[in-house]
């Protein structure tokens, strides 16, 4: 009996046609995109970026039924190959058309000058996500990468899925979607794990039932095996990853990079500890994060400029000798904080403690590392508490720093027109600043939720008119308002970004009061720069922090608030004013396009998730190579029936697919025949099974390994590379039910 008409069980070819039609395929990969897709959505402002990308997933889809339907006659890679060259030339029509449609012929052929702004486009859209923060802007730069990288994705999960490859096809779909979500240690989105279970049953169903050459029926044993491997890593590997707070318990965990985005930390319903520190003082110190100079109009910008070592210092001071003060040390733990800046106070003159890695900038005294994250780090900072006094600042104009190019022209004239009227009366320009400071401490009020029912969230120029009309906001919008006030009078001034002094608590080490720092208190606040003693800060949030002021000479020392001067503590809003300024959060439009470098992902859990899921990949071959050792380590015993079951699962592995009905000679005549085995080799395995299944009394085979060993090579050498990388990492006789070792007459 030939193979095709050997009756049908666990080892027969199916020689069937594919049952399951290309609609239905090409349905479960739209749908597959689907879910890749859905992670990047809370990433992602609302806007046209989402329907770019439903579009592509349906014309990839249709493209995909169409070619397939057309050549259904055609063989497989003529099929395949022309489903590909349509479905990339749609794609492109369409992003084209969809994005750049003024640089294309007809809107829809891409020319030279397409390519060349998609180019641009996508330099820009690494820009944005490098110095941005989740959610980001939907700008045609980063609609354009999307659009390729999904592109590309849904393109090449339609073919897998067409090829029901469906191991690939869960994995791309599974990285693809979990990536932002392990970039910006976002909590997990349970939903949607949910549907990816579901997408997961759907192609592991397509694969294993409408497959031909799958098996039919499962081996309990390797079920039991892989569930008890994976109870095993949920137990004990999963638990010992050290990932972010955030990934399992929302709110536990904060992060914080260097844009204006603080509406969502500072509207947290259960604000949670992100810093301890202690100091002498009997206040504890702002601290700060980043400073943005950079207004585009729309947000401001981090300041970039060159590093150095921790080891080398902050760099020269920027206040003159005539301005007295003294030395503050403050430590710092980071707790439920992760970031690529060290909190410090301001201006930092020395820290120890850190690792090496971390870099100071000194043009702001900010401490930033590209390779590590501040969470769990424990250092010390020495700090200068300057004090001058009110003649002194006075008598000092408010100029210096880099100026930021700001074109004050397309600002909405009602902004220079209040700065104007507010400090007509003004004779210096720091009694200008406080004129400002005081106008905003008196006629605004301190609201988390006005901006986002009044649709003003954000620090642009838009948003900072309307707050001016509105006159309620938070730390953001009053830090952004009195900075382009300032700009507009024409002083150097910046944003900055940290945290109010902490809550005082019990705890004392030595003669160090110890403050808690809970994540509500990121703030923003302006700073303006004066000749001659540097950058100063102001507090114009009303009913937060405590104002600026300096004390005249004749009473300094015990009323001012100077620019190295720390306020009490503070935690929230309130009558009470509390000393240093206070932090503006990026608006949720500025948020998309703000800058400051991303926190830096701890690679640890990356490395050990991907070591998870390679050791996860090579399970089979792995649980494959230890029954063969077993098997030919029986077989040099003389086991005729381990040696005989390894060449049939080798078989299998190798699609050979062996016929039950086939005795142990006609299968090694065969082999012989078919696939230029040795038939010197396979005469003492026939030999030995046949005895084993016939004869009445056992008898010694004798060592069965080295014919078994041999057989197995060349039959593996008369197979082509892909048939033996199959049977490597995928042997498919793991997953089918082993028939007795009794071979039937």
């Amino acid at each position: 009996m030939s193979r095709a008409e050997s009756p049908t069980g666990a080892w027969a070819l199916d020689v069937s046609p594919p049952r399951e039609g290309v609609v239905t395929r090409a349905l479960l990969a739209a749908f597959a995109g689907v879910v890749a897709l859905w992670p990047y959505i809370p990433v992602v402002q609302a806007g046209p970026w989402s329907f770019v990308i439903s579009t592509l997933i349906f014309v990839v889809a249709l493209a995909g039924i169409v070619v397939r339907t057309m050549l259904a006659r055609r063989s497989a890679v003529a099929r395949e190959l022309s489903a590909l060259l349509v479905q990339v030339a749609a794609s492109v029509a369409l992003l084209t058309a969809m994005l750049l449609p003024q640089t294309a012929l007809l809107g829809v052929v891409p020319t030279p000058a397409t390519l060349i702004a998609f180019g641009e486009l996508a330099t820009q859209a690494a820009a944005e996500v490098y110095n941005g923060s989740a959610p980001l802007q939907d700008t045609l730069a980063l609609r354009s990468m999307l659009g390729a990288a999904f592109a590309v994705v849904i393109i090449l999960i339609d073919h897998l899925v067409a090829q029901r490859l469906a191991l690939l096809a869960i994995i791309t779909v599974t990285v693809v979607g979990a990536l932002p979500m392990i970039i910006t240690l976002g909590d997990p989105n349970v939903v949607w794990f949910v549907v990816l279970a579901v997408l997961v049953l759907l192609l592991l169903r397509s694969s294993a039932r409408r497959d031909r050459r799958s098996a039919r029926r499962t081996s309990a044993a390797v079920t039991a095996g892989v569930g008890a491997a994976a109870v095993a890593a949920t137990l004990i590997v999963v638990p010992g990853l050290p990932v972010s707070a955030n990934w399992m318990v929302p709110g536990a965990g904060v992060t914080v990079d260097a844009s204006l985005r603080l509406g969502d930390d500072l509207r947290r319903p259960n604000p949670t500890q992100v810093m301890s520190l202690a100091t002498t003082s009997e206040t504890a110190p702002y601290l700060r994060i980043a400073t943005l100079s950079r207004f585009t109009g729309e947000v401001w910008r981090p300041d970039t400029s060159d590093t150095q070592p921790v080891s080398e210092g902050f760099g020269d001071p920027e206040w003159n000798d005539e301005l007295t003060g003294t030395d503050r040390l403050t430590s710092i733990r980071v707790l439920g904080l992760s970031s690529s800046r060290l909190p410090v106070p301001f201006p930092a003159e020395r820290i120890v403690g850190v690792s090496t890695g971390w870099e100071v900038m000194t043009s702001n005294r900010t401490v930033l590392s590209e390779v590590a994250d501040a969470s769990g780090r424990d250092y010390t900072v020495t700090s200068a508490q300057l004090q001058p006094t009110f003649e002194q600042i006075t008598a000092s104009r408010a100029a210096g720093g880099d100026d930021d190019g700001t074109d004050l022209a397309e600002l909405p004239p009602v902004i220079a027109q209040t700065a104007m009227q507010i400090t007509a009366e003004a004779a210096s320009d720091y009694e200008k600043l406080i004129a400002l400071q005081n106008w905003f401490r008196s006629e605004f009020e301190y609201s988390v939720d006005t901006p986002v029912e009044e649709d003003f969230d954000g620090t642009g120029a838009d948003a900072v008119a309307t707050f001016l009309e509105v006159r309620s906001g938070y730390c953001v919008h009053f830090a952004g308002a009195f900075s382009l006030m300032a700009k507009t009078l024409g002083m150097p001034v910046r944003v900055v970004v940290g945290y109010l002094p902490g809550q005082l608590t019990d705890e004392k080490r030595g003669d160090e009061y110890v403050y808690a720092v809970m994540s509500d208190q990121l703030h923003a606040w302006p700073e303006v720069h004066f000749e001659g003693i540097g950058w100063v800060p102001f507090e114009p949030t009303a009913t937060l922090g405590v104002p600026t002021a300096f004390a005249r000479a004749e009473t300094a020392g015990g009323t001012g608030n100077g620019p190295g001067q720390t306020p009490a503590p503070t935690t929230a809003p309130s009558a009470a004013p509390t000393t240093g300024p206070t932090i503006a959060p990026d608006d949720a439009g500025a948020a998309g396009t703000g800058g400051g470098a991303l926190q830096r992902l701890d690679p640890t859990p990356v490395l050990l998730v991907t070591g998870g899921v390679i050791v996860v990949l090579l399970l089979p071959l792995m649980v494959r190579a230890l029954r063969r050792a077993v098997r030919i380590g029986r077989a040099r015993s003389g086991d005729a029936a381990s040696a005989w079951a390894e060449l049939r699962d080798s078989l299998v592995d190798l699609g050979l697919n062996p016929s039950e009905a086939e005795s142990p000679r006609v299968r090694a005549s065969g082999l012989s025949a078919e696939n230029d085995v040795d038939p010197a080799l396979l005469a003492p395995l026939v030999r030995s099974i046949e005895r084993a299944s016939y004869a009445p009394t056992a008898s010694d085979a004798g060592d069965l390994a080295e014919p078994l060993t041999g057989v197995l090579h060349q039959v593996r050498e008369s197979v082509d590379t892909r048939s033996r990388l199959k049977a490597l990492f995928a042997p498919r006789s793991l997953f089918a039910q082993r028939p007795s070792a009794v071979i039937a007459a």
